[in-house]
């Protein structure tokens, strides 16, 4: 049976499930998501992909990107060779996105109904991934000049196109430089979650 690896967001999940509000889905609304992997595991077509796919959830998206069986043949280790590999890597993940399109799009709509996220997908095939359709979603912030003043600067030098653009940056470079801190971190926080739950409740006030 497969075990898949699930990687939550920075914020996590609240749990409850009251509905949208005026703004979308809040994170005190949103149902918990811990159970994903494991319920895609069991949703997912066994011949999809080589092994458990990888789950990476946030308040807003579940994407999930599964191993695909390698391609076959001998290819050169010249330019022309990895050429033609990358060609046929290519080619192998275009043939599984549009098999696979029609039930991929109800697995979405049930995962989507179930978690209050929209689904996205991708596949891998050694170093090679490619993402489907993945949510852009806009984060409103406030930045102090000397923050405003970093953002600039990658714009002016060419690293960024604009200042979202370079916050973008910023957080993948912070992302690709931290994950051990990160996964600390987000372990901590489940910590403090599941103690809050072993927690005492509040009983009845014996003041009159």
């Amino acid at each position: 049976m497969m075990s898949g690896r699930m990687h939550r967001g920075w914020h996590g999940a609240g749990r409850g499930g009251r509905g949208p509000g005026r703004g979308g889905w809040q994170q005190a609304d949103l149902p918990g998501a811990d159970d994903a992997s494991a319920w895609l595991q069991g949703r997912l077509p066994d011949d999809w992909f080589t092994g458990a796919p990888e789950v990476t959830i946030d308040r807003e998206e579940i994407v999930i990107v599964g191993e695909l069986p390698p391609v076959e043949g001998e290819f050169a280790d010249t330019e022309s060779g990895r050429a033609d590999r990358a060609a046929a890597v290519a080619g192998r993940i275009s043939r599984f996105r549009e098999s696979t399109r029609e039930e991929r799009i109800e697995i979405a709509r049930q995962a989507e109904h179930r978690y209050q996220r929209k689904v996205a997908w991708g596949a891998r095939i050694g170093d090679a991934v490619e993402l489907f359709t993945v949510a852009s979603v806009p984060v409103m912030t406030r930045l102090r000049q000397p923050e405003r003043i970093v953002l600039d600067t990658l714009v002016d030098s060419g690293v960024a196109r604009s200042r979202s653009d370079a916050l973008a940056w910023a957080v993948r470079l912070v992302g690709q430089h931290a994950d051990e801190w990160l996964g600390e971190l987000r372990e901590a926080m489940a910590r403090v979650d599941e103690l809050r739950t072993k927690g005492p409740t509040a009983g009845p006030s014996s003041e009159g």
